[in-house]
């Protein structure tokens, strides 16, 4: 949710993954970096029930500048608030796609396996006891929302000329 409400995003390097994780004070709706994805993701998995507030960060206050910036000098993403956190030992890997159309969530095991759906982590687990306690449905693969306005134009004209040549094959 750009500006309302608290909110967390992430922004992306050009090669296609997070680089730095950001959430957005819900009292001056300014921008504070998070240091590691595991602590991104503790805040996230609770933002409703605790809004993220500048003060839960180690020395920064509302009166201090922003961290960053939202603007189009990187693509933002927003992630769903209240996702479960990823399961200990775990790693989660979100790749944005070539042409910046989609985020794809993916799972690297502690073996360092690739995960790519809900059924090859439920046959992992199957397969490695010594992970009891953990469910197929600790792992969500949902994606963050590309944010288009923060999407280089090349690829944003791309996508609206491919757009008005499907609208006027629907108009014959």
């Amino acid at each position: 949710m750009k500006g309302g409400s608290s909110s967390s995003k992430r922004s992306l390097l050009s090669q296609g993954s997070v680089d730095v994780y950001a959430v957005q004070c819900q009292t001056c709706m300014k921008w504070r970096v998070i240091d590691t994805q595991e602590e991104f993701e503790e805040i996230r998995h609770k933002v409703i029930q605790e809004p993220f507030h500048c003060s839960k960060k180690a020395n920064s206050s509302c009166d201090e500048p922003a961290d960053i910036d939202y603007d189009s000098s990187r693509t933002w993403v927003i992630d769903k608030p209240n996702l479960p956190k990823t399961p200990k030992g775990f790693r989660k890997s979100l790749v944005l796609r070539k042409d910046y159309s989609k985020l794809d969530a993916y799972y690297i095991t502690p073996t360092g396996k690739k995960m790519r759906t809900r059924n090859e982590i439920a046959a992992f687990l199957n397969t490695h006891p010594q992970y009891k306690g953990i469910s197929a449905t600790d792992f969500d693969f949902s994606s963050p929302k590309i944010m288009q306005d923060t999407v280089p134009e090349i690829f944003q004209q791309k996508d609206s000329s491919i757009k008005k040549v499907k609208a006027s094959k629907n108009v014959t």
